[in-house]
């Protein structure tokens, strides 16, 4: 069993109602999930008038992490999430994105699946949920605490 902790982010419609939805989905799907409060932020990484609407979520799932990534892609599917990046590779507005924040401590490097999250130190919308849903983890790479803003 892993302990996957997730972020949950929307720009677009209605946002509180896009991260229920997911939590939904999310927890219909394990048996349940801890949710962080939500947080509101601007646009990372590119320019938009739609802020974003954030959210940690840990859920307990034996499912091996390149399954449960394939899983929360088509969770995003059919919430109506289109593609998270336009032409070029550059962000862009996105009704649901959820994102593999951390799992438990393990370190995964491949082309389609990166943990810890590699900016997950550089968001504090990824790492303040994070660091709600489990004050002591440690990076474990850095073996360092995670900021606390």
């Amino acid at each position: 069993m892993y302990n996957y902790y997730l972020n949950i982010g929307t720009n677009l419609g209605d946002r509180i109602a896009n991260l229920r939805r997911a939590i939904v989905a999310l927890s219909a799907g394990t048996g349940g999930c801890g949710v962080t409060p939500f947080i509101e932020s601007e646009p990372w990484g590119f320019e938009s008038p739609h802020r974003f609407v954030n959210v940690g979520v840990v859920v307990r799932s034996a499912m091996e992490p390149h399954d449960m990534l394939r899983w929360l892609h088509d969770i995003e599917q059919r919430l109506g999430s289109a593609a998270h990046r336009d032409a070029q590779g550059g962000y862009i507005d996105r009704l649901v994105d959820i994102d593999i924040m951390a799992i438990d401590d393990l370190v995964i490097d491949t082309p389609d699946l990166t943990v810890p999250h590699p900016h997950l130190l550089d968001r504090d919308f990824f790492y303040l949920p994070m660091r709600q849903l489990n004050p002591h983890w440690l990076h474990p790479v850095t073996r360092q605490p995670l900021p606390e803003k």
